[in-house]
């Protein structure tokens, strides 16, 4: 279930709230009875494991180069013992 944070319009107090998507959101403050907003928060939403950019895709062209330079210094090999 997502945390939902809320703002009081009245008196500044600031909930977080663990809701269902589907339930409906908070509309009146629990100590002043004010309205209340509910806010934008910032996440802490990480991208982790294997299948991202970062980890994968960016060392394919690392492993593609080398194995292009390790056939071109193989073939000069066979080539010069020739």
């Amino acid at each position: 279930m997502p945390i939902y944070e809320y703002e009081c319009e009245n008196c500044g107090r600031r909930y977080e709230v663990w809701q269902k998507i589907t339930d409906e959101p908070l509309t009146t403050c629990e100590v002043c009875k004010g309205r209340l907003h509910k806010l934008i928060s910032q996440s802490s939403f990480i991208l982790k494991g294997s299948g991202w950019y970062v980890t994968d895709y960016a060392r394919k062209e690392k492993k593609t180069e080398s194995k292009e330079s390790s056939s071109k210094s193989s073939e000069s090999k066979t080539s010069s013992k020739e």
